[in-house]
């Protein structure tokens, strides 16, 4: 005899076919969804018109040990819960099994980086460049000073390019960033951004004459906004890291940003004023990192924790 829950199966692509008007596609899909459900409750015993919650849960416990996605698990999820809303409208079912259920939680991807060998490769090329004489020296130096400032301050990329004039005015080693709802914040710079800075001033002076400062941006373009638009930078930064001998595959300006943070990190820098410094509102988002602090303590137990030493004695 033909399990009855196959029947209603039918009945609910045919409600999205004619009601819904969902596309052939999205039939499928649904199809193919509630029959490998279906296929893993009647292994159970259980039939799909009649499961319970915990029978759901078994199933998208059963897809995670399977090894799906937490997309694909909430996919699946999504099919039953128009399945089951089905079932009750038409009165088959005294309740919705799935209104209990908690969706499956996408972890969150960390995010690409570079290793400090490689950002030495790349702001070794920059400078190298901006110091060869001829051609377009205020361009390289442009280069230099954006990846410089990026590496050391870990600033958005839109913060950087539209960065004041008045930052060549600036004195000491502070720059004042300008960031998301206009809220300002105070990053440092290292020795070779503001010797970068000094030099592309120079070649900026050069070329348009006056005082360079008393524009409105640091990096003037003929663009919409009147300064360098940041795909043309990603664009410049893919072209120098091929030069570098670096994957331009991997490299935009949001890894540096990311790197900047990843690095501090490493080398001891405290969650919170990682946060300050990247202009996060929330230490939520900057929590993203917590990775590398993991990876920082595990090194530190190994080297330091005195059974960590003892393990490593030969017998």
């Amino acid at each position: 005899m033909r399990d009855p829950s196959a029947l209603q199966v039918e009945s609910f692509l045919e409600m999205m076919s004619a009601e819904r008007g969902a596309a052939t596609n999205t039939l499928q899909s649904y199809e193919r969804d509630l029959e490998d459900v279906r296929s893993f409750l009647n292994g159970r015993s259980v039939r799909l018109t009649e499961a319970t919650p915990d029978d759901l849960r078994a199933y998208l416990g059963h897809l995670a040990k399977q090894g799906f996605a937490a997309s694909s698990q909430a996919r699946r999820l999504s099919a039953l819960r128009q399945f089951f809303k089905f079932l009750y409208g038409e009165g088959l079912r005294g309740d919705d099994p799935t209104g209990i259920l908690d969706a499956p939680k996408k972890g969150r991807s960390l995010p690409k980086t570079l290793s400090v060998d490689d950002v030495g490769r790349l702001i070794g090329r920059a400078e190298t460049e901006a110091a060869e004489p001829g051609g377009n020296v205020l361009l390289r130096r442009r280069m230099h000073l954006l990846v410089e400032l990026l590496y050391a301050t870990g600033m958005r990329v839109s913060e950087l390019v539209s960065l004041p004039a008045s930052a060549l005015a600036q004195t000491g080693r502070f720059l004042v960033v300008k960031g998301k709802g206009n809220k300002e914040r105070l990053v440092p710079l290292s020795r070779a951004a503001v010797a970068a800075l000094d030099a592309y001033g120079e070649a900026l002076a050069a070329e348009i004459g006056d005082d360079p400062a008393a524009g409105r941006f640091l990096f003037p373009a003929q663009s919409k906004e009147g300064y360098l638009p940041r795909q043309v930078f990603a664009r410049d930064l893919k072209a120098l890291a091929g030069r570098a001998g670096i994957r331009a595959a991997t490299l935009s300006p949001h890894v540096l940003r990311h790197a900047f943070a990843s690095h501090l990190l490493q080398n001891g820098a405290d969650l919170r004023a990682v946060q300050e410094l990247l202009g996060h509102s929330d230490i939520s988002t900057t929590q993203i990192y917590t990775h590398v602090l993991e990876e920082r303590l595990h090194q530190l137990v190994q080297t330091h924790h005195p059974l960590a030493k003892q393990a490593k004695k030969p017998d």
